[in-house]
C-alpha cells in the first residue's frame, strides 16, 4: 500500500492510497480459504473445491468484500500514523470508477477536513456566579391557587341569567364553510370557559352574553397558520345551540384539595410545591450559569474551525430559526434558507465551543454511562405514547440518533467538571430577577 499527500492546507488534507493489485488477490485469496472448509459444489465435497475452483466461482463476490476491507484498514492505518481525526466522514473516490477492471491496482482519493489541534485551556481563574431563589412563601400561594383552579367546578347559573366571561357555557356546534359542513366542526355537550382562549379567535366572545337556550350563528374566520391546511383562511359559521350556562366555584384551598393531588394534607403540598418550585429554580439558574461559563471558555481559546462543520451548523440554525418564525410551515419543502453573517458567527461560536469541551470531556476519560444513555431513550420514549418499543428500535438501529442523544448527556457532565473546580459564588436573588436572566439567553 502507498500514501501520497495531496492536499495539505488549514485542515483540509487530501490522500492517495494505492492498493497493488497483487495486495488485493492476496486478501482474496486469503477469505477464499477461510470459507473452504465450508463450501461444498457439485462434483467436490465438502471442505475440498480446489482454490482455482473457488476464485472462479466466488472470486468476483468475495473481490468487493476484500476491496472495502483494504480500503477500511488503509484509512485506519493512516489515521492512526497521522493522528488525524476527521471533522466529518471522509469523501472517499475511486479512480478510474467503472472503469476499472480486475488485476488493475486499486488508486482511492480521500479528502476531509481534519480536527483541529484544541490548545490546552487554564480553567483555575474561572470565576462564576450561581443565582440562588427560594421558593417563598408568596409564590408557592401562587402556585397553589393555580392548582384550585384546575380543580375548579361549575353550576348552573338561575335559567335566564347571560353568560360572563369565566363562566362555562355547555354548547351544540356544527362548523359550516360555503354552506357545507366540514369534517370535524361538529359536537356535543361541549363545555367551554368563556375567555379561556380554546376556541378560535372570536368565537367566545360572539357566545358572552348568551342565555340557556339561545341559538346563535358564530362567524368567525381561521387563522392563515391554523394547523389543518383546508381550514387556514377560510371563513366559517357555527350554528350554536347554548345548552346551559354555569357560573366558576372556588375550591377550598384546604387538606382536601391537597388530597385530590396525592398530598397527605395541606402542609404537605405545600412541601411538595416548594420543593418543585426550587427544583425550577435551580434548573433555570444552571441554565444561566451554563451561558456565563460558555462564554468565559469562549474568550480563553481560538483556534482553526473545520469549515464543514460550521457550515453545517450554520444552515442548522438558519432552518430551525426559520421554522420558530414560521410555525404554519410544517414540512421543509420551503427551498434553501441560506445564513445570514448572524448565523455564521453563532455557528462558529458553537463549533468552537463543542470541540473545545469535547476535547476537555476526553482528556478527563468522561463517559456516558449505560445507564445515564437509557435513562435519556425513555425520557424520550415517552413523547410517543404507545409507540415506545418502536421508537427503542429506531434508536438502536440509528448511530446518528444515539449520539444526538448522548450529545447533551456528555456535554453536561464536561460542564459539571469545569463548575466543580470553579470558583462559584451564590448569589440569593428574586424569581423575578431569575426570569430576566433566563429571557436574556434568548435575546443572544
Amino acid at each position: 500500500m502507498q500514501v501520497t499527500e495531496t492536499l495539505n492546507e488549514g485542515l483540509k488534507r487530501g490522500y492517495t492510497i494505492t492498493i497493488p493489485a497483487s495486495e488485493l488477490d492476496a486478501k482474496v485469496t486469503e477469505k477464499l480459504l477461510e470459507a473452504q472448509p465450508e463450501v461444498e459444489l457439485k462434483g467436490f465435497r465438502k471442505g475440498k473445491v480446489p482454490l482455482p475452483m473457488l476464485k472462479k466461482t466466488f472470486g468476483a463476490r468475495v473481490l468487493g468484500d476484500a476491496m472495502q476491507e483494504a480500503v477500511d484498514g488503509a484509512m485506519k492505518e493512516h489515521f492512526e500514523k497521522t493522528g488525524d481525526r476527521p471533522a466529518l466522514q471522509p469523501k472517499v473516490e475511486m479512480d478510474g470508477g467503472e472503469t476499472w477492471k480486475e488485476g488493475d491496482d486499486v488508486v482511492v482519493n480521500v479528502s476531509y477536513e481534519a480536527l483541529p489541534e484544541i490548545p490546552d485551556v487554564d480553567l483555575s481563574d474561572v470565576k462564576l456566579e450561581r443565582l440562588v431563589v427560594k421558593a417563598e412563601d408568596s409564590a408557592v400561594e401562587d402556585a397553589l391557587k393555580n392548582l384550585a383552579k384546575t380543580a375548579q367546578t361549575f353550576e348552573d347559573r338561575k335559567k335566564g341569567t347571560k353568560s360572563k366571561e369565566g363562566d362555562q357555557i355547555v354548547i351544540d356546534f356544527e362548523g359550516f364553510i360555503d354552506g357545507e359542513a366540514f369534517e370535524g366542526g361538529k359536537g356535543e355537550d361541549y363545555p367551554l370557559v368563556l375567555g379561556s382562549n380554546t376556541f378560535i379567535p372570536g368565537f367566545e366572545d360572539q357566545l358572552t352574553g348568551a342565555k340557556a337556550g339561545d341559538e346563535v350563528e358564530v362567524k368567525v374566520t381561521f387563522p392563515e397558520n391554523y394547523g389543518a391546511k383546508n381550514l387556514a383562511g377560510k371563513e366559517a359559521t357555527f350554528k350554536t345551540t347554548v345548552k346551559a350556562v354555569k357560573a366558576p366555584v372556588d375550591t377550598p384551598i384546604d387538606d382536601e384539595l391537597a388530597k385530590k393531588f396525592g398530598a397527605d394534607d395541606l402542609a404537605a403540598l405545600k412541601a411538595q410545591i416548594a420543593e418543585r418550585l426550587e427544583a425550577e429554580f435551580k434548573g433555570a439558574a444552571r441554565a444561566v450559569l451554563k451561558r456565563n461559563l460558555l462564554d468565559v471558555l469562549d474568550t480563553k481559546v481560538k483556534f482553526d474551525l473545520p469549515p464543514s462543520l460550521v457550515e453545517a451548523e450554520a444552515h442548522q440554525i438558519a432552518h430551525q430559526l426559520y421554522h420558530e418564525e414560521h410555525p404554519e410551515d410544517h414540512d421543509h419543502n420551503h427551498g434553501s434558507i441560506e445564513p445570514s453573517d448572524e448565523h455564521n458567527k453563532l455557528a462558529e461560536r458553537r463549533v468552537r465551543l463543542g470541540l473545545l469541551l469535547a476535547e476537555l470531556g476526553r482528556k478527563q476519560d468522561i463517559e456516558v454511562t449505560d445507564a445515564e444513555f437509557t435513562q435519556a431513550v425513555l425520557n424520550q420514549a415517552r413523547q410517543y405514547p404507545g409507540q415506545e418499543q418502536a421508537f427503542f428500535q429506531f434508536v438502536q438501529q440509528n448511530p446518528q440518533m444515539q449520539q444526538q442523544l448522548r450529545a447533551p448527556i456528555f456535554e453536561d457532565k464536561v460542564v459539571d467538571f469545569i463548575v466543580g473546580g470553579a470558583d462559584v459564588t451564590d448569589k440569593d436573588v428574586s424569581k423575578e430577577d431569575l426570569q430576566k436572566a433566563i429571557e436574556a439567553l434568548d435575546e443572544i
